[in-house]
């Protein structure tokens, strides 16, 4: 391994992860013309950002770095898959992992895996509808558009914070930080869906600001305690979102994991599952067609 990818994991263990990212968040807030158009020229430079896409083409004309990062699209610029009982692809990226849920354990890289139940905030319950199920992890870069949509459309059942770590979330960091995903912080949104139960898991990682919901807009740490909230109690109005509508986004970049349960869903056998996607993209199909 290269030095400097020594270097680099190591400082991972020994940043204070939650610091490092709030000082990230409140300097990606800052309006300040001369902080934020430095930040986001820098940005746009350094990863080559088509802002052609975006509906603001001016990269300078955004209030601050994180309007700029979780900017919206035109509305053309990703049409979603019509195949009908299709998954779709919940955001930009690439698709680091898929696969089955085997004994309870989901694979992150050659030598390492993690727990379903961990992954869900440590419930057996609720990752029982999950087990022997398929999963999908899909890592978004930093040039990647970081706003993410609904696979199918779905039901709110309920909401986890899950408090952790910071790690990368990088190819790096995946290959060598064991249970990764497992430790992050993260945000566990479960839907009642077409396809039976289904997981969008939004991973934080290290500079990630926040992550936010539409449903409940900034997710909030709550200390060092799993806080669940659920949507499916007869007070509260349903939540249903539709196929593709947007769910959440990251204020910088991470990983967003995909779960259905067994016997629900086969990925779909196209070049684009084995490399980079786009959102709207079909993932998966029906598992009995």
């Amino acid at each position: 391994m290269p030095i400097k990818d020594q270097i680099f994991l190591a400082s991972q263990y020994l940043a204070p992860h939650h610091l490092v990212s709030r000082f990230f968040g409140v300097a990606s807030d800052c309006r300040e013309p001369a902080v934020k158009n430095w930040m986001i020229s820098r940005f746009v430079r350094k990863y080559g950002v088509d802002m052609r896409e975006a509906q603001q083409e001016d990269a300078l004309a955004y209030d601050c770095f994180n309007d700029f990062f979780t900017r919206a699209l035109k509305p053309d610029a990703r049409p979603l898959d019509e195949e009908p009982g299709g998954v779709l692809c919940p955001a930009d990226g690439a698709i680091s992992q898929m696969g089955a849920i085997e004994h309870g354990r989901i694979f992150q890289a050659k030598g390492h895996s993690y727990g379903l139940a961990d992954l869900l905030g440590g419930d057996t319950d609720r990752a029982a509808p999950f087990q022997g199920g398929e999963f999908a992890t899909i890592y978004l870069s930093p040039k990647d558009y970081h706003r993410v949509h609904m696979p199918v459309a779905g039901t709110l059942r309920e909401m986890i914070h899950v408090p952790g770590r910071l790690f990368s979330v990088n190819p790096l960091t995946a290959r060598n930080v064991p249970r990764l995903f497992a430790r992050n912080e993260r945000v566990v949104c479960i839907f009642d869906t077409e396809h039976g139960p289904m997981a969008v898991v939004l991973v934080g990682a290290m500079i990630v600001a926040s992550i936010e919901t539409v449903w409940a807009g900034l997710v909030t740490p709550y200390k060092r305690r799993v806080k669940a909230v659920r949507y499916d109690d007869v007070a509260r109005a349903p939540i249903h979102l539709e196929k593709g509508a947007e769910m959440g986004r990251f204020k910088l970049g991470s990983t967003a994991i995909v779960l259905f349960g067994p016997g629900k869903v086969r990925w779909a056998d196209t070049p684009s599952v084995r490399g980079p996607v786009r959102m709207g993209e079909l993932l998966a199909l029906p598992a009995q067609r």
